[in-house]
Formats: C-alpha cells, sequence, structure tokens
C-alpha cells in the first residue's frame, strides 16, 4: 500500500494562525507581532507541520546556541539573528522543544496594498534564504532590531488611526533597510568563508564543462550549483552581487563564455561543436548569447585570432 503524502497545511489568516498557537486574536487581521521575548513559548503538539504561510514571516531568535559555524570556521556572533520567510513557502517544526524565544512579525500581503512596499519586499532576496543562512547580529545590530519591533508592537497597541498604517509601514521598511545592511555586513565578515564558497563555485563549474558534463545535463542552473553547494539560490546571487556584481546566472553564464572563448582560440572544433559540448541543445542558442556576452558573434571572435 503506497504511503500517503504529507500534504503541508495551509494557514489562511492571522486569525487562524493564532487560534493554532493558542493566543488571543490578533488586534488587526492583517499584521501580528508575536512577542515572546520574556520567556520560551513552544508550538503545541497539535500545531501542523509541516505547514505553509499566506503572510510573510520575520522572526528573531535570541538563543543561538555558542558560536555560529560556517564551513569550517566559527564566529562569535551569538547575540541572537532574524531569519525571513515569503508567503507561501513550506515550512516545518523539526524539533518542538527547541527555543522559541523571541519575537515574530507576520504580515500578510494586502497590508502593504497600496504601498509600494507592496511591490519593493519582492526585492529583498533574503526572504528566499535558507534558515541557515539567517543573519546573525551584534549586540549593537540586535538593539536596533528590537527598537523597531518595539515601536511597530506599540503602534498596534494603539488606538488604530489614519496614520496607524502609515507609521507600521514605515516601521517595516526600516526593519528590512537593516537586515539588508546587515547581511552586507554578515557576507563581508565572512569574507574568507565567502570567497572560499566562490572558488568552490568556480571549481565545480571548470569540472562540469572540462569533463563534458554539459553533453548529458546542459547547462548547470543556479538551482543545481546553490544545492551542490549547500546554499540557497538567493543567498548565493546576493553573496556573488557583493564579491563579483554579478548574480548567480551572469556568473555562470561569464565561466561559460570563458570556456567558449577558449575552445574557440585553441581548438578546430566547428561552432556547433563546441556548442554542444558546453550543454547547448541548438548551436543557434550558443551564438546569440556569445554575441550578447562579447558583441561578437563566435565566428568573428575566432576570425580576430586569425
Amino acid at each position: 500500500m503506497k504511503k500517503e503524502t504529507n500534504v503541508p497545511y495551509k494557514i489562511e489568516s492571522l486569525a487562524e494562525l493564532h487560534r493554532l498557537l493558542g493566543l488571543p486574536k490578533p488586534m488587526h487581521p492583517l499584521i501580528s507581532l508575536v512577542n515572546n521575548l520574556d520567556g520560551p513559548f513552544r508550538p503545541n503538539a497539535s500545531f501542523p507541520d509541516p505547514f505553509i504561510l499566506s503572510f510573510y514571516k520575520i522572526t528573531y531568535q535570541p538563543n543561538l546556541q555558542g558560536q555560529v559555524k560556517y564551513g569550517q570556521h566559527s564566529y562569535d556572533f551569538d547575540e541572537g539573528g532574524l531569519f525571513f520567510i515569503a508567503p507561501n513557502q513550506v515550512s516545518g517544526i523539526k524539533n518542538k522543544t527547541v527555543d522559541f524565544t523571541g519575537f515574530t512579525l507576520f504580515i500578510h500581503p494586502d497590508f502593504l496594498q497600496p504601498y509600494p512596499l507592496a511591490k519593493t519586499i519582492k526585492n529583498y532576496g533574503f526572504f528566499s534564504y535558507a534558515t541557515r543562512e539567517m543573519l546573525h547580529l551584534s549586540e549593537q545590530e540586535k538593539e536596533t532590531i528590537l527598537t523597531i519591533a518595539h515601536s511597530i508592537d506599540q503602534e498596534l497597541k494603539s488606538r488604530i488611526d489614519t496614520c496607524s498604517q502609515d507609521v507600521i509601514i514605515a516601521q517595516i521598511e526600516l526593519l528590512l533597510t537593516y537586515a539588508n545592511r546587515f547581511y552586507k555586513r554578515q557576507f563581508i565578515t565572512r569574507k574568507a568563508v565567502n570567497h572560499e564558497l566562490l572558488q568552490k563555485l568556480d571549481d565545480l563549474l571548470e569540472q562540469h564543462f572540462e569533463s563534458q558534463l554539459s553533453l548529458p545535463q546542459g547547462i548547470p542552473t543556479v538551482q543545481q550549483v546553490a544545492q551542490r553547494l549547500n546554499v540557497s539560490p538567493s543567498y548565493l546571487s546576493d553573496l556573488l552581487r557583493l564579491l563579483t556584481g554579478q548574480n548567480a546566472q551572469q556568473h555562470i553564464h561569464q565561466k561559460l563564455i570563458d570556456k567558449a572563448k577558449e575552445k574557440l582560440s585553441t581548438t578546430r572544433l566547428t561552432v556547433s561543436q563546441i556548442a554542444y559540448e558546453l550543454g547547448f541543445e541548438h548551436p543557434q542558442s550558443f551564438s546569440a548569447l556569445f554575441k550578447e556576452k562579447t558583441n561578437l558573434s563566435p565566428l568573428a571572435y575566432r576570425q580576430s585570432f586569425n
């Protein structure tokens, strides 16, 4: 008999979420800040797992045990951290005995309408980072985040008026701006590890093209290389933007073009053969990408060496 798939339970409203958590009704139907800084809070045994939220989730967890480890390196940012989840992502609680002390801000997308943030919030890649890529905070950064959270909490507890949404939206934008700033700091403070990750990426791509894995597998995708590096695609792209000025897709294409240039200048392979070896099903697609990146056709590039 075939085993039933554990289908994620979708939580559509904040009212339903509060009920499942055993909390009082939210003060606002579209935004809620669950403040649990004063003591441990754990979802009850009946809380669905896995689950999908229909809203944005920003969680601060102050009790990260010991040092934070990245690869073979450890760091002393143990003052807590933030992680971000976008709507409709599958989540789960593998261990319901872990410390859930902290705060979580839930924001329904409808709350952001008709503000520009409704669109610009999608530009923050960290909403698609994995939990292991959470933002680790210094003591000073922690105080900044807690101050903003306190302002949102106080506004929600105050009498709702015509300016309330404006104020809360401004605070959310400020929190996201600081998070973006702190993530860039995190990339910099882990510079050695990040350069190590970049080297692993380049080695992976070199191996892919040199061993002609492209023949059966095609051009490597961002998803594939991120999985091999054990990071999320968004995290990889944001890291590469800081280190190289290119996102992950552009970096892969650059390595592909570099390999194409090498083959065009040092072998007698036809353009079609090179395209095939690099993973292109159609030579025309290779020629179009090559010209887009170099302003020359593959044949014109080869002729420039004669």
